[in-house]
């Protein structure tokens, strides 16, 4: 009887250890034209390498809804990552795959005292689209006459998901004077919260940067580096940026502290970066303690 009592106790007593050691929830977040369902592969990486960790993958804004207005999609992916860190005192981590990265970011700019530690960027077009368009059958073929829809306010323009982060080296000043989003979050168009957002943003611990030269998607693919291109199609890299060296969003300050985390990972292609076990175990696990 004592024997089984004491291991009835050891048991409650490692079970309460586990409970208290837990990881931190995980929130992913889905990028354009595909949704929650094909996030199961990094939800199940995650729950092999770290069992118990409460993972959410809101179930918002899949497929051709994620071309949706890219502020109209926000409501709902701040209500779902505001709930879960509500629930969360120690902190959260996000990982959020390529137009979802851009979404992350806006939350995190716009949540005031957040306590999202890690902000795991998975082939996320941080700096911008300027590529191939075939992923968007609806846009003209040739990119340097996209800006003509995604600039032209009397148009579609900033309605469609990626004009709002079309990022045309030929045409900066309609950039950063119509860009509602992307311009917007990298505060290269004035408006009265960028110093907050920017406060919000440095509060992170951990921006996790990946992304690689055969993503086949993402043009540039630095750009899930925050580079860019310049007007004669070179790589700006992301400390050469004004963005960078005039703090314009906190990524100096988040680099002085050894904050930011690039990876650059050959033979990737973009649609498998969320089911792939050699990125998941070198650039993401670590950051999901």
């Amino acid at each position: 009887m004592e024997t089984s009592i004491s291991r009835c106790i050891f048991l409650l007593f490692t079970t309460l250890l586990v409970a208290t050691k837990g990881y931190k929830p995980v929130i992913i977040i889905h990028g354009m034209l595909d949704g929650a369902a094909e996030m199961h592969f990094m939800h199940d990486m995650i729950m092999k390498a770290h069992p118990g960790t409460n993972i959410t993958i809101p179930d918002v804004y899949s497929y051709y809804k994620s071309l949706e207005h890219l502020w109209k999609q926000f409501p709902d992916y701040l209500k779902a990552i505001q709930d879960v860190i509500n629930q969360s005192p120690n902190g959260i981590h996000l990982v959020c795959f390529s137009q979802g990265g851009l979404m992350c970011r806006a939350v995190v700019e716009q949540l005031d005292n957040h306590n999202v530690e890690s902000l795991i960027l998975l082939s996320s077009p941080q700096m911008g689209q300027f590529g191939d368009t075939s992923y968007v059958k609806e846009f003209p073929k040739s990119r340097y006459e996209v800006y003509r829809l995604c600039y032209d306010l009397s148009l579609i323009g900033q309605q469609i998901s990626v004009c709002e982060y079309w990022n045309d080296p030929y045409h900066q000043p309609e950039y950063q004077e119509r860009s509602d989003f992307l311009a917007v979050l990298n505060n290269q168009s004035a408006h009265s919260q960028s110093q907050q957002w920017r406060k919000n943003f440095m509060r992170l611990k951990n921006v996790v940067m990946i992304g690689g030269p055969d993503d086949g998607v993402i043009t540039p693919w630095q750009s899930s580096h925050f580079a860019t291109y310049d007007k004669d199609l070179n790589i700006t890299e992301m400390k050469d940026q004004e963005v960078y060296q005039k703090d314009y969003f906190g990524l100096k300050t988040l680099d002085s502290r050894g904050a930011l985390h690039t990876y650059g990972i050959a033979g990737v292609n973009h649609t498998f970066w969320h089911r792939n076990q050699t990125v998941f175990d070198c650039c993401i696990e670590q950051f999901l303690t």
